[in-house]
């Protein structure tokens, strides 16, 4: 079976940043999704959060306050997926194995 190279489609490249603009306004304004919808599939948001609420359940530390009303690692996971602090990139692939790596604070939820 030949290997097939893989290509990014897209990188996020080092653009000089103004005084007046924060890190997050300035990555959602350079970083294009080249492929897919710009926002998070409910596939993805769902391997996510069950990622998320495994690692939780198993002792790794929550990114977020987590209040009085919270109990279960799936409604902390979901909280912290909202707030978009989680730092992961989701991977998409076309089939003739070019793909892109998107950071998860450039999609909309």
């Amino acid at each position: 079976m030949p290997l097939v190279p893989r290509a990014r489609v897209s990188s996020q490249q080092k653009v000089r940043r103004k005084k007046q603009k924060t890190s997050e306004q300035e990555a959602k304004e350079t970083f294009v999704v080249a492929i897919g919808p710009p926002k998070l599939t409910r596939f993805e948001k769902a391997r996510i959060i069950g990622a998320r609420s495994l690692q939780l359940a198993l002792g790794a530390p929550p990114f977020i306050k987590v209040s009085a009303n919270i109990h279960s690692p799936i409604d902390i996971a979901v909280s912290e997926l909202d707030s978009k602090i989680l730092p992961i990139n989701i991977r998409r692939t076309l089939p003739d194995g070019q793909y892109e790596d998107i950071p998860l604070d450039v999609l909309s939820i």
